[in-house]
């Protein structure tokens, strides 16, 4: 009999020194948000994985880390991968870093400058795993429904009938000085 595969700790201090050390090149550029701060938040198991949320001051990413070695399907940088979560399909994206190791990451927001401090970053990660976790958020997409019933009657001519008729008569320039080009009555009021 094989011998279980140890699980892997919580990738979040790992996250955050990675991130952190990107933090300090980036600092001063205009996508980057001085209100926040590197935060790995609400990391926890889900399935053989570890599910959490990553805030730093240019980007906020769901993330998914191994936890169980043999369970985890490594994926190239920048290669996509679709997983199924309670509230419905979402789309991660490969990363590798020497310091954080392998994740995957699906964008929330970025940039993140909409936010005006890091605690309302923070709830907003922790509701948006929350979130991903709940199946009443499942999108309905209804089945488009066609129309099988007899076709309407074609309508009576309206205005615009009306109008592209009055454009095919021939029009004097005394009846365009007077304003009478849009209407069906030609003669002089005046």
């Amino acid at each position: 009999m094989p011998e279980p595969t140890a699980l892997l700790p919580d990738p979040s201090p790992r996250l955050e020194a990675a991130y952190r050390a990107a933090h300090e090149r980036m600092r001063g550029l205009g996508f980057v948000n001085p209100a926040l701060s590197v935060e790995a938040v609400a990391f926890a198991p889900w399935q053989e994985h570890w599910l959490g949320v990553l805030v730093t001051p240019w980007c906020m990413n769901l993330v998914l880390a191994p936890r169980d070695p043999a369970a985890w399907k490594p994926l190239a940088t920048g290669v996509e991968r679709r997983y199924e979560f309670p509230a419905g399909a979402y789309v991660f994206i490969g990363a590798i870093d020497a310091i954080a190791g392998e994740h995957q990451i699906c964008s929330l927001f970025s940039p993140v400058l909409q936010f005006d401090d890091h605690d309302s970053a923070r709830l907003v990660a922790r509701l948006a795993r929350d979130a991903l976790l709940d199946a009443a958020n499942v999108e309905d997409h209804p089945m488009p429904v066609g129309d099988l019933s007899p076709a309407a009657p074609p309508p009576e001519p309206g205005p615009i009938a009306e109008l592209q008729e009055n454009l095919e008569t021939p029009l004097s320039k005394r009846d365009f000085l007077r304003g009478r080009f849009l209407g069906g009555d030609r003669g002089d009021r005046g």
